[in-house]
């Protein structure tokens, strides 16, 4: 009987986790139909990037190509932004979209909902981040297929470049969300989310070397940068689409591509204890 007992709770087990899975799957199917029915947050999470850089490109790239010091290989404006505009697409998709979207759902009550039902967290959050490398994958594919084809982008050849684009692209984009799930808790309201999460985001953005070059802010911005994962993602895009004397431009003249695997794990680290810690289906103070 121990062992009929034994063997029966394995497999109610097995057909849990099979059934919280099978439903993560439809709720990534239901986040992405919600996702691309929404205009806004299509523009300002999916194709903002890809606008930012056709808008640099054009703005500053009317001269041709420039050298940014002696020795190094001239290169468009378009190649420049390019590493920088696919960073902030990871920061857009995971940190920015999800810390709006739970806030809100959690604002509207929709969370609460979801707490009184069946739907385990798991599943959420399996819709949740399958939503977010979905459209991060997506949005790289387009990113990178613009830059090429209208902009005229010259794409690396050699299979380590890509190798290292993989692999910034999946623990930065993972770190993101993760991130991006610990600071919903911090919006007291749906209406306050944006106000909250999006100029965090932007100032992110202006310091880690996608807007300016990183190689122009002053020593201690630079310094002030590191301590957040962005400016570590845009730098394994700098390592994976510039030539290689680029990385003299790098705060210690080169690449430092343990550094940047060793941040965004640190990062990643950081986002899931504190997601952990903070998501609620409902506030603690409401």
């Amino acid at each position: 009987m121990t062992a009929i007992a034994q063997q029966t709770g394995s497999t109610t087990r097995s057909l849990s986790r099979r059934n919280l899975f099978a439903v993560g799957a439809q709720r990534i199917r239901f986040e992405l139909l919600q996702y691309f029915r929404s205009g806004d947050t299509l523009f300002f999470t999916f194709l903002f990037p890809i606008f930012m850089l056709g808008l640099f490109s054009i703005a500053f790239g009317t001269d041709g190509d420039v050298v940014l010091a002696p020795g190094l290989p001239p290169v468009s404006m378009a190649e420049l932004y390019l590493p920088g505009m696919l960073a902030a697409g990871l920061l857009l998709s995971g940190f920015q979209n999800l810390a709006i979207d739970i806030a809100i759902e959690r604002s509207d009550g929709l969370l609460k909902r979801y707490g009184g039902t069946p739907l385990s967290p798991i599943s959420y959050f399996i819709g949740k981040i399958g939503l977010v490398a979905l459209t991060g994958v997506m949005q790289a594919t387009l990113l990178l297929a613009f830059a090429a084809l209208a902009l005229g982008v010259r794409l690396p050849t050699e299979p380590e470049a890509w190798m290292t684009f993989a692999w910034v692209f999946v623990l930065g984009i993972t770190a993101s969300a993760l991130l991006g799930v610990a600071l919903s808790a911090l919006p007291r309201t749906g209406k306050s989310a944006t106000a909250v999460v999006v100029p965090i985001a932007l100032a992110l953005q202006f310091v880690s070397g996608v807007y300016l070059m990183f190689a122009q802010l002053p020593e201690w911005l630079q310094n002030v940068a590191a301590l957040f994962p962005l400016k570590w993602m845009a730098q394994g895009m700098r390592a994976a689409f510039l030539p290689d004397g680029f990385a003299a431009l790098e705060q210690n003249g080169e690449w430092n591509l343990a550094g940047v695997a060793i941040a965004l794990a640190v990062w990643l680290v950081v986002g899931l204890v504190l997601s952990r810690l903070t998501f609620r289906w409902i506030r603690r103070d409401a």
